[in-house]
């Protein structure tokens, strides 16, 4: 059955990708962007692949409340909380409001959409569904992404939350959680770090990081084609039936379960 559904942080990497692919599906799509600029590209995107009908672009800046407001007059039937960013380094070090920015836009910011999406569906009967893109960082916590996944570990707990809360209205909730599939995203955390930390200042070197960092995108575990997560996505954001928690691939959700067990026996 196609479905009407909102994704956010559809201008590029798993939202733009997953968004096209549902349109091709049939479903009804509300691609939304945060930079106004990648609006029209994405509009002509869905021109040219004959997708215009079903793949609607639209802005939305999480931290705009006319952004908020617009998109809370949408009539939907899945909201897909996909958008995020992430803010990398030690976290002895580093500068608390960037902490406080990653949590306000994957945390504060998708949860205000959520509660006036569900609010709406509740007062209108409607049997909705909200998912969110965690993380395999939602699960199990590495040294220098601490802050980015501590966000997602948050959005677990919120997640498990709705799904009890909601599920005498007949609103489903359900995450996502990709591996290192190489999108850019992760990438591109990596760098942030290096605009703040300061050999002079901290305790961190800057060349040490960074070898942490190159050393995991070079290995397979790091760099992992995303097709098979796209493929993922476009068949569980608009599934009726389906697990609460979506980790991919398989051997990252043995790894996560394998590191949850530990966890019992860790020792200081």
């Amino acid at each position: 059955m196609s479905k009407r559904i909102l994704v956010t942080g559809a201008g590029s990497g798993f939202g733009k990708a997953a968004s096209v692919g549902m349109a091709k599906k049939g479903h009804s799509v509300i691609a939304t962007t945060q930079v106004s600029s990648q609006v029209t590209p994405l509009r002509e995107e869905a021109k040219a692949l004959g997708i215009e009908k079903n793949l609607r672009v639209e802005r939305l800046d999480l931290t705009d409340p006319y952004d908020i407001a617009q998109a809370l007059t949408f009539d939907i039937d899945v909201l897909w909380n996909n958008a995020g960013m992430g803010e990398a380094g030690p976290v002895w070090e580093i500068p608390i409001d960037l902490v406080r920015k990653n949590f306000e836009v994957n945390v504060f910011l998708p949860l205000q959409l959520t509660q006036g999406v569900v609010r709406r569906w509740v007062e209108q009967g409607h049997k909705g569904k909200v998912v969110f893109t965690s993380s395999m960082g939602g699960l199990f916590t590495p040294a220098n992404w601490g802050t980015y996944v501590s966000t997602k570990h948050a959005l677990e707990s919120i997640a498990e939350a709705l799904q009890q809360e909601l599920s005498s209205h007949g609103i489903k909730v359900q995450t996502i959680n990709p591996g290192a599939y190489y999108t850019g995203y992760n990438e591109t955390m990596a760098d942030n770090p290096f605009r703040w930390l300061d050999d002079r200042r901290h305790f961190t070197k800057r060349a040490d990081l960074r070898r942490g960092f190159d050393d995991f995108f070079a290995t397979p575990q790091g760099r992992m084609d995303p097709t098979e997560m796209i493929e993922r996505m476009i068949e569980i954001v608009p599934a009726d039936e389906g697990k609460f928690r979506n980790v991919v691939p398989k051997a990252v959700e043995d790894m996560l379960k394998a590191h949850q067990l530990a966890a019992w026996e860790n020792k200081i």
